[in-house]
């Protein structure tokens, strides 16, 4: 009877470590304290869990109090998605300004600095970099999250970042494996699918990978992509093929396999998160991700006992399940042992000047990042900001602003603002701007026509009309003045404000 209860507790808290779950508040529930204590190792936190850098280092202490090597894992990619700024948008550019200016010395310090600044506040595993190459320019999920369309240049910045988070004592996950950035589908609303044969994803989408393992990367996330040419039947975070036989065989990663969201439709629709669940870790995934909209304390019991029926039922090898626990495990020592060593002050490569701990690196990156095209306008008057706003992917979040209104302000003060849909008019813009000089904003403009159409009207009536465009800049340039800020960062914004002010 004893050894009985003991391998059941042993099998339950193996099933509670390979979670990481979310949750509600801005403090840790007692609920969630209580299965740490039970041994849930790892927990997800999002933008509802942060109101500043001192709140949340209070919050991870709360959490480390309870058991000190839990893992605090984090969705902090920098631009467009960002969770440490989620109300204000990001100090950092994201993944496409950085590409756009093709200095890695620049990438590492960039996420040097976003690494140590999550270090500070106690986070230890960040859910980033991404490195799918943005091959498909119409993917209504990756756009600005990648380094590009490039498979040498993404391989060479994902290196980067991976040196640049994880000399600050944080931990790399690189996602989304085996690539997301050929899909028009994004997999929080249902399973996208990539039809392309082995010999194009060997030589495209896969290259990163293998790059960011040979740079020991510590995890890599799998995506809920349905890839025929390596597993016809189970997306990657399901499949066998792709997390065992390709990412740990293959290309011989020994680190943590972390799945996506199991809230995300492409699972939760087909398999359901329980079920999918299991056969993730079955096939080789070492952490279960779940949080970003399931965040409550039945969602945690619930995988946890499908795993251990599982198991208990001869679906799942116990041996599976206690080995990825134990990849949970090391990897909460090797950032354990980076909090108590402390970590490097230098991102480990040549640093040049202005990337100092402390200095303001994302600026100086978004600076670099901006393309401008036609003449130089220098405003010294408000201007009226027409910010064409597209539906903002779940990635992203509708939380996090965007635009360049309140950095041009700040400079211009007396410059208005407003937002425009599909059904507005360009003479509702011309009557609100009045005489003032207008800046039209847009967001992967080639992605929306009616965005290109609005810019059309507005172009015809107001030739002097800026525009800038904050996400892909596949439409071309156009407009008096055109301003490419690879990116939706608030840093983004303050450059081009800067650069139509002469700031």
């Amino acid at each position: 009877m004893t050894t009985l209860v003991r391998s059941t507790d042993t099998l339950t808290r193996d099933a509670l470590a390979v979670l990481q779950p979310g949750f509600i508040g801005t403090t840790a529930p007692e609920w969630l304290l209580r299965r740490i204590g039970e041994g849930l190792s790892a927990v997800g936190l999002f933008g509802r869990n942060i109101e500043s850098p001192e709140q949340l280092a209070a919050l991870t202490a709360q959490l480390r109090a309870e058991r000190d090597d839990v893992l605090v894992a984090i969705d902090e990619e920098g631009g467009d998605v960002t969770r440490l700024e989620v109300r204000t948008g990001s100090s950092f550019p994201g993944n496409y300004a950085l590409g756009s200016v093709d200095d890695v010395d620049l990438t590492r310090a960039v996420t040097h600095e976003l690494g140590r600044r999550l270090a500070a506040c106690g986070v230890d595993l960040n859910w980033a970099p991404s490195a799918d190459i943005n091959s498909n320019a119409d993917n209504p999920v990756i756009g600005v999250r990648s380094f590009g369309a490039d498979t040498a240049l993404v391989a060479r910045h994902t290196v980067a970042a991976i040196e640049g988070f994880q000399a600050a004592g944080v931990a790399a996950c690189v996602k989304h494996f085996p690539g997301h950035g050929d899909t028009n589908v994004d997999s929080h609303h249902a399973m996208p699918r990539i039809d392309v044969d082995l010999e194009t994803l060997h030589a495209r989408e896969l290259v990163p990978f293998r790059a960011a393992v040979a740079a020991g990367t510590k995890a890599v996330m799998s995506a809920h992509i349905l890839l025929p040419a390596l597993d016809p039947d189970r997306p990657g975070t399901l499949s066998p093929q792709i997390l065992t036989g390709l990412l740990r065989e293959e290309l011989g990663f020994e680190g943590l396999i972390v799945t996506d969201g199991m809230e995300m439709q492409a699972i939760a629709a087909t398999y359901g998160i329980e079920r999918g669940s299991v056969l993730a870790i079955a096939a080789g995934a070492d952490a279960i991700c779940v949080g970003g909209g399931l965040a409550d304390e039945d969602t945690v019991l619930r995988l946890r006992d499908a795993l251990v029926e599982a198991v208990r039922s001869g679906e799942l090898p116990e041996e599976r399940l206690a080995d990825a626990a134990a990849r949970v495990r090391a990897l909460a020592s090797w950032t354990q042992a980076h909090r108590a060593g402390g970590a490097s002050t230098e991102p480990g490569a040549a640093v040049q000047e202005g990337t100092a701990p402390g200095t303001d690196i994302g600026l100086v990156a978004a600076r670099r990042a901006l393309t401008l095209t036609g003449e130089r306008v220098a405003l010294t008057e408000p201007a009226y900001v027409a910010a064409f706003s597209p539906v903002a992917n779940i990635a992203v979040g509708d939380e996090t602003p965007w635009g360049i209104a309140a950095e041009l302000a700040a400079l211009l003060p007396g410059t208005e603002t407003a937002s425009y849909g599909e059904e507005d008019r360009t003479e509702d813009v011309l009557a609100a701007a009045g005489d003032r000089r207008v800046v039209a904003v847009v967001r992967d403009e080639h992605r929306h026509p009616w965005m290109s159409r609005a810019l059309d009207g507005l172009l015809a009536a107001r030739p002097d009309t800026v525009v800038v465009e904050m996400g892909l800049d596949q439409a071309g340039p156009r407009g008096a003045l055109h301003i490419a800020t690879h990116g939706a960062a608030r840093v983004c914004a303050r450059a081009a404000a800067e650069a139509l002010t002469g700031a």
